[in-house]
């Protein structure tokens, strides 16, 4: 099952904190970006946030999912009224995330000769 555009209007509201909010959709599910890090992510009209120390410990009995067969486990954020206390979130799992490797990304736009 893939997830709805209204789903992800309805996310993207809840986390308006920043411009450097952004999301790209991948096979019907969308990867969230804060900073050009990704934090989370939509997957079966289901928040998901990566699992950091911050995360775990601001969301203590939060259900540990999986967005798609093979993948790492996410914690699933079902506080989605708390516009604050999802700026909190997502600005202390961007703390903890490293910095996005660019030679990488470089790698993969280089046109051919």
């Amino acid at each position: 099952m893939s997830s709805c555009k209204e789903y992800l209007a309805f996310i993207l509201e809840q986390i308006s904190f920043s411009d450097d909010i952004s999301y790209r959709m991948m096979t019907g599910e969308y990867i969230l970006y804060y900073r050009g890090k990704i934090f989370g992510g939509i997957y079966d009209n289901r928040f998901l946030v990566k699992i950091t120390k911050s995360s775990s410990e601001m969301l203590p009995f939060a259900a540990k999912e999986r967005p798609y067969c093979g993948a790492k486990e996410m914690l699933l954020v079902d506080d989605l009224e708390n516009k604050d206390f999802l700026c909190k979130l997502i600005k202390a799992i961007y703390a903890e995330l490293p910095t996005p490797n660019r030679n990488k990304n470089k790698c993969m736009t280089t046109k051919k000769p």
